[in-house]
């Protein structure tokens, strides 16, 4: 067929226009990579159920680990969970917005910024993705190794908000579907470290900078003062997702984003001017 028959077959909607052609092939490409990508969760998904059947039934150990924690802190003198939570107990709404941190600011948030840089920094998505990875399966060691209960299954003197308070979290995170003695190390609020520091990364915003600081810094707050963690739970977390985070960094990756990249939009005219043949002096 001559192209002046193609393109009246493509106006006429019997053969797809090479701009179709385009669309359909990069939808087709975007939809694998993310059916990889949900297959990648649920493979995380099943190992993370694994651990949990290895350890949740050994409560008395989790406890007692617990305790152990609770103790050494007092040692160091970083015992600081009794007086986060008695900044909020006094207040119900300073309860409700600690609550509402742990819960909302956890998996909602993740997952809209996971998303997001998906979308526009796949580089920085895939650094997010595999340190996640990475970082999960170091804490899921701690989880087989070192069951850990919480302050609120630990000790009576702590108050559990969430449980008290609050029914969101049960409906989005059915007991059922959690390990109940994984305090060590604190993932909930490491996850959010990550997602805060890959979007200082990815970015030039000053909002979004903003944000991806005070995020986890809230998220550290919440994790401790709903009785949640123990202090030395989010100290190593963050020691763990670091880790993650180096072994996942790719050398391609600088420290700070580059006006464009792989997967931004860039001006047209300077990429043909990169694209076309060097001159017989350039050449030289």
């Amino acid at each position: 067929m001559s192209a002046r028959a193609e393109r009246s077959a493509a106006a006429n909607g019997r053969v797809p226009s090479v701009g179709q052609r385009v669309v359909r092939t990069r939808a087709a490409r975007v939809a694998g990579e993310v059916a990889k990508e949900l297959l990648v969760i649920a493979a995380a998904g099943v190992a993370y159920g694994g651990v949990r059947e290895l350890t949740e039934g050994d409560l008395q150990t989790a406890v007692d680990n617990g305790l152990w924690i609770h103790e050494l802190e007092q040692r160091l003198d970083f015992a600081w969970e009794g007086a986060a939570q008695s900044l909020i107990l006094p207040h119900r709404l300073l309860v409700d917005v600690a609550n509402w941190v742990y819960i909302w600011g956890h998996w909602p948030v993740i997952a809209v910024c996971a998303l997001a840089l998906f979308a526009f920094r796949r580089d920085h998505y895939r650094l997010l993705r595999n340190a996640v990875l990475i970082s999960a399966a170091i804490g899921f060691v701690f989880f087989a190794l070192l069951p850990t209960a919480p302050p609120r299954l630990a000790d009576p003197a702590f108050v559990d908000t969430i449980g008290e308070w609050s029914t969101s979290y049960r409906t989005l995170q059915p007991p059922s579907l959690t390990n109940q003695v994984a305090a060590m190390p604190s993932l909930h609020f490491g996850w959010n470290l990550l997602v805060g520091v890959t979007l200082f990364l990815a970015t030039r915003s000053l909002l979004v900078r903003v944000f991806a600081v005070v995020m986890p810094a809230a998220m550290a707050y919440a994790v401790v003062a709903t009785a949640n963690h123990w202090v030395l739970d989010v100290l190593a977390g963050t020691v763990v997702v670091l880790v993650g985070l180096v072994l996942a960094r790719p050398r391609h990756i600088s420290s700070f984003p580059q006006r464009t990249s792989a997967d931004s939009p860039i001006d047209s005219r300077a990429a043909m001017r990169d694209a076309r043949p060097a001159s017989s002096t350039e050449r030289r």
